[in-house]
């Protein structure tokens, strides 16, 4: 689906005809059709598995046929749970057609808000690592020690202190989104500046992470400028606000320990097991900024498996990049492979309102997101010849 963006001073597209004379606000309709048809489908289908299985589901509503976020929210809106305590159990008390409306929006929340933003966190971090071997190898050595051939526990997570450093630095040189706005309740004086109430604040978090005046060498990669491994994880409080990568306050992102645990656990994985390196011919990565900063034409890049690697970490299978394997012997071959989108086997995939349940850790105990990292499985080919392949993030 195309972006469609529009800014103007007044809001044409709130007009009803509008909506379907202009051609962009056209586009705009048509794209949001595709995306509530297409969450509809998957509600349906869930639906429908969730009544087929009934009472066999545990108290823990785990289904190997479906482990996602969306069969878990609907099992436990079910009232299987003592007192039926899940948002959904509400909703659905409320009718079908209004719970249906309403887990779409939230869905829709979801793939939005978990979706493009750890898609390119983790293509900025690919991005700064392929600059920086000396961070991947610490990286490596971190993940080897402390995850062995096993799936990344909750607990393990916490101890992956400079990968998480790793994801912290690339959120600060590339902040996702790169501007908060916040809306002013009431008259306020701003220095010299006057704020009426209802103002729109721009709060520029590109230029608040990279300011000379709150950050030595601000455009260096260095994940230890946070101070120690064993201090505290970075926030907007420890940094006295000069870091807000999930803004703060009481409209600070909801899902910020999800999606740090998710890229933390996707960057894991794929640093224990495959080489990347920036493909050569291709054009210089550029920048563009929207909801979140892109690249403009794509990073390409050279994927080999690890040499040295330990036993993959495994769910009913091995990880591996869906990607064409290319002949192992010569890389210059590269430009023209297929474009493949790594950031569909690991960011955007993982991360979808669907399958943000895939990339999340084991726990210990109970855990609704089994089969965690099944969906980073390749095709049989890939898994076979293992060559060096070339991806597009």
């Amino acid at each position: 689906t195309r972006p469609c963006r529009s800014t103007a001073p007044i809001p044409y597209w709130n007009f009803p005809p509008l909506r379907w004379l202009v051609p962009r606000q056209r586009r705009c309709q048509d794209a949001l059709k595709v995306i509530n048809e297409t969450l509809d489908g998957l509600i349906a289908k869930c639906k429908a598995l969730v009544e087929e299985e009934g009472a066999d589901f545990g108290e823990d509503f785990l289904s190997e046929r479906d482990p996602s976020i969306l069969h878990f929210l609907l099992a436990s809106g079910g009232g299987g749970v003592a007192g039926g305590a899940s948002i959904l159990h509400f909703l659905l008390a409320s009718g079908d057609e209004i719970s249906s409306k309403q887990l779409r929006d939230d869905l829709m929340t979801l793939l939005i808000a978990g979706h493009e933003t750890t898609a390119a966190v983790l293509t900025w971090t690919m991005y700064l690592l392929a600059q920086h071997p000396e961070a991947v190898e610490r990286i490596r050595a971190e993940v080897d020690a402390v995850v062995g051939d096993g799936l990344p526990t909750v607990e393990q997570l916490r101890e992956l202190r400079f990968t998480t450093r790793v994801i912290n630095e690339s959120m600060r040189l590339y902040p996702q989104p790169p501007v908060l706005i916040r809306r002013a309740l009431e008259d306020d004086v701003f220095d010299e500046y006057t704020v009426p109430a209802g103002s729109d604040i721009f709060i520029s978090v590109w230029n608040l992470h990279r300011s000379p005046q709150l950050w030595p060498e601000p455009n260096a990669f260095n994940p230890d400028r946070f101070g120690p491994l064993d201090g505290p994880i970075p926030n907007e409080i420890t940094e006295g606000f000069s870091y807000l990568p999930f803004g703060g306050g009481r409209r600070k992102c909801i899902g910020d320990q999800f999606a740090l645990f998710e890229a933390i656990t996707a960057l894991a994985v794929l640093m224990r097991r495959y080489n990347f390196a920036l493909a050569p011919g291709k054009p210089e990565v550029g920048m563009t900024t929207g909801a979140t900063i892109h690249t403009v034409a794509g990073l390409w890049m050279n994927v080999k498996p690890r040499a040295d690697v330990p036993a993959a970490p495994h769910s009913n299978g091995s990880v591996v990049l869906p990607v064409s394997p290319l002949s192992s012997s010569s890389t210059a071959a590269a430009p023209a492979a297929p474009k493949v989108p790594v950031g569909a086997a690991f960011t955007d995939g993982s991360s979808s309102s669907d399958a943000a349940a895939a990339a999340a850790p084991a726990t210990a105990g109970k855990c609704p997101f089994s089969g965690a990292l099944g969906m980073l499985k390749g095709s049989d080919e890939a898994k076979q010849q293992g060559g060096a392949a070339a991806a597009a993030l």
